[in-house]
């Protein structure tokens, strides 16, 4: 099994290569193909399409070109979501991944519209991917949840509704178990399903998505209140600028540094009862993304 460094760069040039082959192929306007484009190739970790992968990989199979498919899917829907995210109507960001955001560039109308098209893109990629009938029904029907009301939508919803207030941990965990975790359990799902692994190991593989989701949310708060614009690429302390409840705020520096070492354990005993059940599991790549989250 490849370390996740020689894996990360044998997998992203594909990624990406889905991403803009389908946009550059079934987007008419220009200058909406040009919106879009703009904020896609800003970069980014691609942190849950690899995950996807990642995942197929733990099982010992080989990616197939519709694995690929159903990680730029995902990584579209993600990238609207920034997109719209950053809209002054909402968190009001002037820079992403180190670039002016797509608003500042384009506009906020065709900032809109380029989110929506990378929404309804995905589901088009999805649709049109080489996957079993069966398999693919399912897994539009688990990105609709985690996207939408279900999930990334209503988690967004609760962000923005939390503003202003002092939430209980159980609150603000409940906004980012589906802001940002519902996204991230998808990709361990679809891998997963992908894989063709049976219904225990793929719940199980939510249940670790859970944990990892929760631990890439507290690190995020982290770094949100202890990094550099440099080092980020966004601007910090936009938390507390929009005086939203963060992990750091209700657990002081040192308690959620506890909780994310706490929920990179639960994720890694989840990965050993996978082990414990499938002889075909591979933990390492897994187990390195785990550590990739921990604090250095």
């Amino acid at each position: 099994m490849e370390d996740f460094n020689d894996f990360r760069k044998q997998s992203l040039p594909l990624i990406e290569k889905e991403m803009e082959d389908f946009i550059n192929e079934y987007t008419a306007n220009e200058q909406l193909k040009n919106a879009m484009m703009y904020s896609i190739r800003a970069g980014g970790k691609r942190f849950r399409p690899l995950l996807v992968l990642a995942t197929i990989c733990s099982f010992n199979k080989k990616p197939q070109v519709h694995d690929y498919q159903v990680g730029a899917a995902l990584e579209m829907i993600h990238t609207y979501s920034l997109i719209h995210d950053d809209l002054p109507a909402m968190d009001d960001d002037d820079l992403r991944r180190g670039k002016p955001t797509n608003h500042k560039v384009f506009g906020e109308a065709h900032a809109i519209l380029a989110g929506d098209g990378l929404l309804t893109a995905a589901f088009q990629l999805l649709a049109i991917s080489q996957i079993q009938q069966e398999q693919k029904v399912l897994l539009i029907q688990l990105l609709s949840k985690a996207a939408g009301t279900q999930g990334m939508v209503a988690g967004q919803a609760g962000d923005l509704q939390g503003e202003n207030q002092l939430l209980s941990l159980t609150e603000l965990a409940d906004i980012h178990e589906k802001k940002t975790g519902a996204l991230i359990e998808f990709a361990l799902l679809a891998g997963g399903i992908l894989a063709q692994q049976p219904d225990e190991v793929v719940d199980l593989l939510g249940v670790f998505a859970r944990h990892l989701g929760l631990a890439f949310q507290i690190k995020d708060d982290l770094l949100d209140a202890t990094s550099s614009e440099e080092e980020l690429g966004k601007q910090v302390g936009r938390d507390e600028a929009l005086n939203k409840s963060t992990y750091p705020g209700l657990l002081g520096l040192d308690g959620a540094k506890k909780a994310l070492e706490e929920q990179l354990i639960f994720g890694t005993q989840t990965l050993e009862k996978i082990k414990q059940i499938s002889s075909e599991f591979y933990i390492e790549l897994l187990q390195e993304l785990v550590e990739q989250l921990r604090l250095g």
